[in-house]
């Protein structure tokens, strides 16, 4: 492509809108423009690079035993109240009428589609095992959409489902996704580490997130140091700290007028964190929950919500909601007598000696608390691990690191299959429910992912194996007939054998194009100038120094570049 020919606006200033580099870039390097609050249109260069991504998807999922698919993107609500997730979904679905006044969303995901379509077209075990999937723009009504594509309200996924006819079946498909998303993330240059998820609104027994480390990232991912352990922390698993054992003392109430926090309570007590616990009040659909945990620690409200069995919402109590459960203001809750639905109570509290707690009256305080003795309640992990905390799986210590969920897949099972009826006849000639799998990639969030993990001060730095172009080729001064001469020859040369090449033919200085490049991040540069007196054009990798070379071994530097990435040109 000749640049001239392209609409390309480069940026030299930071939009005020961007927070995170690969926001700023791809704005800078103009391959997206807003619309409107996570709403984003991708210019050419952007589209290359998503279509890029999808290809190295789409070779993966094929070469996988996937099949591709495409499904409509507006759905009607009786699929999902088939599933039963019409009512309970939340706010992010965005719902509409038809002129019918007939109810349909626009999908945010796509289990239902496909348990439709298998329910439709695969009646017998000799068909299984299937697996579809598609690679398609999705709708979520973010509340708070921010960082460009990391989150925004409109974007692109590749979504598959699997379907066995036995859990035997679903762990292999599983095993194979997984592998297959190993590959993707490899060829796109990224590092994404498979970790332990909990499986939230979507379902199922067991999931995995691929997570890229990034200081933007909005989740905290915990890694072993000892051990491959990696786990999303709404699921890492709290391992709990030994008390020393105590003899029971004797309960007694303490007055601590205005004292409610913890920090104010250990001046107050001359003691530790360690000698509270700490009661939080939730309304959790609608139910009053407590949930226990050790003064230093902190409510993990996924593992609450799973252990009452997946509230879909789960918010602190009001203050009035409050007294009505403990008869005090807010700061003083405790477990004794409290009047709640649920008592959750963490498996290191239940563990602990005289500690202190709330006395559910206003300006009190209850020393030397013990489980069992004096209240009960479902004892459980409900808690936050904690850097430098024993790993559940080796016990070596464990780092917290933040990152960007790019891919994840879950192990279904029936949940979807049993809701709608969705059955095949198997080799004994009982109906019995599909075995699902689901896999998604978040298309868009993989590539601001990559410009997150490649870039500089000068711009984006792509991996070969997914930039919009391969090669800039720059002729210094376009009026220099013999500059342009061999600067189109180069560029021909390379098209013919494969390479995307860029010759910018624009009426600039050199230094702008360069910068212009660097900025779009192409991964090589031939430069055509005055040396091609001596037989010579200048050659530069992105990110390495600037080299002489014959003008005829210009084609064979691009294809060594492309053997050393494991690529092929023609």
């Amino acid at each position: 492509m000749k640049m001239s020919n392209m609409l390309i606006s480069t940026l030299r200033e930071v939009p005020a809108e961007a927070e995170i580099d690969s926001h700023k870039l791809m704005l800078r390097a103009g391959m997206i423009r807003k619309m409107a609050s996570g709403i984003y249109n991708y210019m050419p260069l952007g589209l290359k690079v998503l279509k890029n991504v999808e290809n190295i998807i789409r070779e993966e999922m094929n070469n996988a035993g996937a099949q591709e698919f495409l499904a409509s993107a507006v759905l009607p609500a009786e699929l999902w109240q088939e599933s039963g997730r019409w009512d309970v979904y939340g706010d992010e679905l965005f719902r509409l009428k038809d002129r019918n006044n007939r109810d349909f969303c626009l999908g945010p995901t796509h289990e239902e589609v496909f348990t439709d379509i298998a329910r439709n077209e695969i009646k017998s075990y000799k068909q299984l095992p299937i697996n579809l999937y598609q690679i398609q723009t999705k709708y979520r009504d973010e509340r708070r959409p921010r960082f460009g594509v990391m989150r925004s309200r409109e974007f692109i996924m590749k979504d598959a489902y699997s379907f066995d006819k036995n859990q035997e079946g679903l762990d292999i498909s599983y095993n194979k996704m997984r592998e297959a998303y190993i590959k993707i993330f490899n060829r796109c240059g990224i590092e994404a580490k498979p970790v332990e998820a909990d499986s939230g609104a979507i379902g199922g027994s067991n999931s995995a997130e691929f997570m890229v480390k990034s200081e933007v990232g909005e989740d905290d991912v915990v890694f072993c140091t000892a051990c491959d352990y990696a786990a999303n922390i709404e699921k890492a698993y709290s391992t709990a700290e030994k008390s020393e054992v105590e003899e029971l003392k004797p309960l007694n109430k303490v007055e601590t007028p205005n004292v409610k926090t913890i920090e104010e309570l250990v001046k107050f007590f001359n003691t530790t964190e360690k000698r509270f616990a700490k009661t939080l009040i939730y309304n959790a659909d609608d139910k009053i929950v407590a949930a226990m945990v050790r003064g230093d620690r902190e409510v993990n409200e996924v593992k609450v919500s799973n252990a009452l069995g997946g509230v879909v919402n789960l918010n602190m109590a009001t203050p009035e909601e409050v007294f009505k459960a403990t008869n005090a203001q807010v700061g003083f809750a405790g477990p004794i007598n409290i009047k709640v639905d649920v008592l959750l109570v963490d498996e290191e509290v239940a563990n602990m000696y005289n500690f202190i707690v709330g006395a559910n009256e206003t300006g009190y305080h209850i020393e030397n608390v013990n489980y069992n003795r004096d209240f009960e309640g479902i004892v459980g992990d409900y808690r936050n691990i904690t850097e430098g905390e024993k790993c559940p799986v080796c016990g070596g210590k464990v780092t917290i690191s933040r990152g960007t969920e790019v891919g994840h897949i879950f192990k279904l099972g029936t949940k979807y299959s049993e809701a709608m009826n969705a059955n095949f006849i198997d080799e004994n000639g009982k109906e019995k429910p599909f075995i699902m799998g689901c896999y998604g990639i978040g298309v868009t969030r993989t590539m601001a992912s990559i410009i997150e993990q490649h870039n500089d001060e000068n711009g984006i730095v792509w991996p070969l194996s997914v930039a919009p172009y391969h090669v800039n080729i720059i002729p210094v001064n376009i009026k220099d007939e013999e500059q342009m001469k061999i600067a189109n020859k180069i560029y021909e040369e390379l098209k013919m054998i494969g390479v995307e090449a860029i010759l910018d033919d624009r009426n600039e200085r050199a230094g702008v194009k360069f910068k212009d490049s660097d900025l779009m991040g192409i991964p090589m540069r031939i430069t055509v100038g005055k040396k091609i007196v001596d037989g010579e054009v200048e050659f530069k990798l992105r990110i390495s120094e600037m080299e002489n070379i014959k003008i005829e071994e210009a084609i064979e530097k691009v294809r060594e570049e492309f053997k050393k990435n494991k690529l092929s040109v023609r």
